[in-house]
């Protein structure tokens, strides 16, 4: 955008020592507030500028983190249980396709 560091800082309320040690690499994970302020001014989106920096985003594992607190509760079935288990899971989306849930 052209910015200097000046009007950055004004636009943003963040120092300009901050700004340039952020720009020469010094601070390599600047607080998620900082980041807010820069995504707005350069109109990045704030989530990819946390995921850059090195934040998690919430929700975009959603599906790992569901599948491993979805298994926690069946780490000791026996094979006779997960047998019955994937049956029922089996019974249950035959009668969801057919539409009597």
């Amino acid at each position: 955008m052209g910015l200097t560091l000046r009007a950055v800082e004004q636009a943003t309320e963040v120092s300009n020592a901050y700004l340039s040690q952020l720009e020469s690499g010094k601070i390599k994970q600047p607080s998620p507030m900082v980041l807010h302020k820069l995504s707005q001014l350069y109109g990045v989106s704030y989530a990819d500028a946390m995921r850059f920096a090195g934040y998690p985003v919430p929700g975009e594992n959603e599906p790992e983190e569901r599948a491993a607190r979805m298994s926690e509760p069946f780490a000791d079935l026996t094979e006779e249980e997960e047998a019955e288990l994937t049956d029922y899971l089996a019974f249950i989306r035959t009668r969801r396709r057919r539409g009597t849930t």
